[in-house]
């Protein structure tokens, strides 16, 4: 899953170098937090026109997940 967003978001941005994602322990419901962090000039590439890119972001991940029966919740930090 981790790999996945890594993928999608250095497609995204200009400093492909710069994106990490940090992951949380799951919580009480088996719910993985991804936060994704890049460089402060490509954040409007990964959020886009009034979020829709993070939005498409988090339903691609959500759908990964689901097909591996674990839930997620993706952060652009």
């Amino acid at each position: 899953m981790k790999e996945l967003l890594l993928s999608i978001a250095q497609g995204l941005v200009e400093a492909p170098e710069l994106v990490s994602v940090e992951t949380d322990k799951p919580s009480a419901d088996g719910t993985v937090v991804y936060h994704l962090h890049v460089a402060e000039n490509d954040m409007g590439r990964v959020i886009g026109r009034q979020g829709r890119i993070a939005k498409a972001i988090r339903v691609v991940m959500r759908a990964a997940a689901t097909r591996q029966g674990s839930k997620v919740t993706v952060e652009i930090d």
